[in-house]
């Protein structure tokens, strides 16, 4: 975690009369795992929203590798390496598991209108590459046996499994995930913690996440930023975190 990857500054966000974001400095370290966390409605999934490009911050730069990329449209926000999951999980759910990752691929094929139209060899050997790349994301998260049923129909962890799949078969340098563990039981959040640790070791990918579990985001982050009301308490690590005066007052108030 020697450089930075993901730089935050002043990060504000108003939506007409009411600031949801304000003021809001964070950077997220190569390979590092980076929480989020805060009460319902402490700007946490707009600060989602502003880096993955679906907002256009009101003010403050997000930079990546030193590129400004506030403002960008989410896909070409992913094509610098940030990719994202939703709180409401959003998957082609009449699709197969098999197809839904080859349809997160389709910035990555190199292929036009004429190769495809004809099956010239060079279409092929994207079409080949993309199913070899798909077939090693189903080993690695386990979802061999289900490639051919439609996604719509596994259990909620499993789909879970195949969104972080889809995000991984992009080759992302940094995993935005939103309540991952939202819905999950106590076997499947384990399983998901685990999960994620070996992305960031295995894959050298960072990971910035929202959630609401708190033994999970102690159990797995290097360091956590702490919002209330728009704007940041705290960051540190677990430790920090957890006996700092002003976290304990924001999630259980004080006499």
């Amino acid at each position: 975690m020697s450089a930075a990857l993901l730089n935050v500054a002043g990060l504000s966000m108003r939506f007409g009369g009411l600031l949801a974001v304000d003021g809001v400095d964070f950077s997220v370290m190569q390979k590092e795992i980076f929480a989020i966390i805060g009460p319902n409605g402490a700007g946490k999934t707009t600060v989602f929203n502003c880096i993955s490009g679906f907002y256009r911050p009101t003010n403050g730069a997000i930079l990546v590798d030193g590129t400004a990329i506030d403002g960008m449209p989410s896909h070409l926000v992913a094509r610098h390496g940030l990719v994202r999951t939703f709180q409401n999980i959003r998957l082609f759910k009449t699709m197969t598991v098999l197809e839904n990752l080859l349809v997160a691929q389709h910035t990555q094929l190199r292929t036009g209108l004429l190769p495809g139209l004809f099956k010239l060899p060079g279409y092929r050997r994207s079409e080949r590459q993309a199913l070899e790349r798909a077939a090693y994301w189903l080993d690695q998260l386990n979802l061999r046996a289900l490639a051919n049923r439609a996604a719509g129909t596994l259990s909620y962890g499993l789909q879970r499994r195949l969104e972080i799949a889809r995000c991984m078969i992009t080759k992302p340098r940094l995993l935005l995930l939103d309540e991952p563990a939202a819905g999950l039981n106590p076997q499947e959040k384990q399983e998901l913690q685990q999960l994620i640790d070996r992305m960031r070791r295995e894959h050298d990918v960072a990971v910035l996440l929202i959630e609401h579990d708190m033994s999970l985001i102690m159990g797995i982050s290097d360091r956590i930023l702490v919002m209330e009301q728009g704007k940041p308490i705290v960051t540190g690590t677990p430790i920090e975190v957890r006996n700092d005066a002003r976290v304990i007052k924001a999630y259980l108030g004080e006499e």
